[in-house]
């Protein structure tokens, strides 16, 4: 018959090779012998749905989620491990979708001097180093709540920096 797509026992749909992990696809299955038209109509209607995506009321506008990435550093680091638990802890309270903390690599700052201020003597040195740690923790939420999760009281010595994206 004219306009039919050759008899195939199944049709192939090109999919990416390695979906990501967070898109669950949707495949439909479709007959062995169906019209041309069909079968490119139905090979663009193949898409994927995100998980996690929630329905809304008709009426209801979705609240604005933005991307916020806390940055955490200290020289102390239990200090710091504890300022993390603690925003951590007020964010899943709160029912937001939470990553870190991701702990950065330390670093070492070093300084090499001379004990004798004037220079005579025997020749001995001193070796200092101050090490500053940094946590990152990245949060989806509406700005507002934000505010309400950071509003806690922060260990002295440890400094916070908020980004909104």
């Amino acid at each position: 018959m004219p306009g039919l797509a050759p008899q195939l026992g199944h049709l192939c749909l090109t999919v990416p090779p390695k979906p990501s992990p967070i898109k669950k696809w949707i495949i439909i299955s479709l007959p062995s012998i169906l019209p041309f038209e069909a079968l490119t109509s139905a090979a663009s209607s193949v898409s994927y749905v995100a998980k996690g995506d929630k329905e809304f009321e008709a009426g209801a506008a979705a609240p604005k989620a933005h991307k916020i990435r806390i940055t955490l550093t200290s020289r102390n680091v239990k200090a710091l491990e504890k300022v993390c638990a603690d925003l951590i802890t007020r964010s899943k309270d709160k029912d937001l979708r939470v990553k870190g903390p991701v702990r950065l690599p330390t670093k070492v700052l070093k300084i090499t001097t001379r004990k004798t201020p004037c220079g005579e003597g025997s020749k001995t040195w001193d070796h200092l180093e101050m090490k500053i740690h940094k946590r990152l923790i990245d949060l989806t939420s509406p700005a507002e709540v934000v505010k309400q999760i950071t509003s806690m009281s922060i260990e002295a010595g440890v400094e916070v920096e908020v980004t909104i994206a």
